[in-house]
């Protein structure tokens, strides 16, 4: 007696499974990486990081002269003199701020600093100074 459509189905599913499985065998013998030599295994490193298969001493590189190489952290620039407005000053205390015009930061200021008599909402130039509560601006001008 003949078998059925579905006992079919699973024996023509079984032979395609055991297929499959001979063709994957087959295509890792013919890539496989057994016999091949140390040469055409092994890959380098180019100057960017990336793989290649030229060997270091063949690839081309780009000079760097001596002078160019930087030892330690960028110097930094600083500017020296800063713009800004006197937002607020207390007269009898002797001392007020600076609104930054760059940075809108507030710059501590002095009286002793002030090299003319300044009121607030005066446009003013300054250098700034490191103080143990943080700027001092130093060495004030009113612009003219």
């Amino acid at each position: 007696m003949g078998d059925s459509y579905n006992k079919k189905a699973l024996q023509q599913k079984k032979a395609k499974k055991k297929q499959d499985k001979i063709d994957r065998r087959k295509e890792r013998k013919t890539h496989n990486n057994k016999g091949k030599s140390l040469e055409e295994m092994t890959v380098y490193l180019d100057e960017n990081g990336n793989f290649t298969d030229v060997p270091p001493e063949l690839q081309k590189r780009k000079e760097i002269k001596l002078e160019d190489i930087q030892l330690g952290a960028a110097p930094v620039v600083e500017e020296t003199e800063f713009t800004g407005v006197l937002s607020s000053f207390f007269m009898d205390k002797g001392f007020g701020f600076i609104s930054e015009d760059n940075t809108r930061e507030s710059v501590f200021v002095h009286s002793n600093d002030m090299s003319e008599p300044l009121s607030e909402g005066d446009k003013v130039v300054y250098e700034k100074r490191r103080s143990p509560k943080g700027f001092q601006a130093v060495n004030i001008r009113k612009v003219r």
